[in-house]
């Protein structure tokens, strides 16, 4: 079934938007680069996103990355943790005190290497999917969902 003439794809509804790809916006953001432009700094502190993106004036924010980061570095440092610490005891047979000499300040050096990059991800992953304000919208509630509890 070929056509001699080209085939167009005809749109209805709302304007055409620009792509966001999820992995490579994920990655920017745990570089801690600006999702849009992958250059401007994302971070003004360290765990303070900028406004905007000095390279691209992209607006960050939008973001509402306030408490998955910190599940996502429990969930990926109690398995590297008590892993490790599992590993050690099988192997070693280390007193207590030791063992808390050891993985303790592993865990919190750990911790706080990788807040910011997940911070980052968490907030290249929202801009991606347009959500908080990043897809030109607000959070205010639908028609649907403002309903009189009265």
């Amino acid at each position: 079934m070929t056509s001699s003439h080209s085939d167009q794809i005809t749109r209805y509804g709302e304007p055409e938007e620009t792509e966001r790809p999820l992995g490579r916006s994920v990655m920017r953001g745990l570089l801690n680069r600006c999702p849009n432009c992958g250059s401007g700094k994302l971070f003004s502190s360290f765990l303070k996103p900028v406004d905007r993106c000095a390279a691209c004036g992209e607006e960050m924010f939008h973001h509402r990355s306030d408490d998955l980061p910190p599940y996502l570095v429990i969930l990926v440092l109690g398995h590297v943790i008590v892993g490790g610490y599992m590993i050690a005891d099988a192997i070693h047979h280390l007193p207590v005190w030791a063992h808390l000499a050891i993985w303790v300040p592993i865990t919190i050096a750990t911790a706080l290497l990788v807040i910011q990059p997940i911070k980052g991800g968490v907030i290249g992953f929202q801009w991606a999917l347009r959500m908080h304000g990043f897809g030109g919208h607000g959070d205010e509630l639908d028609d649907f969902d403002k309903s009189d509890p009265a």
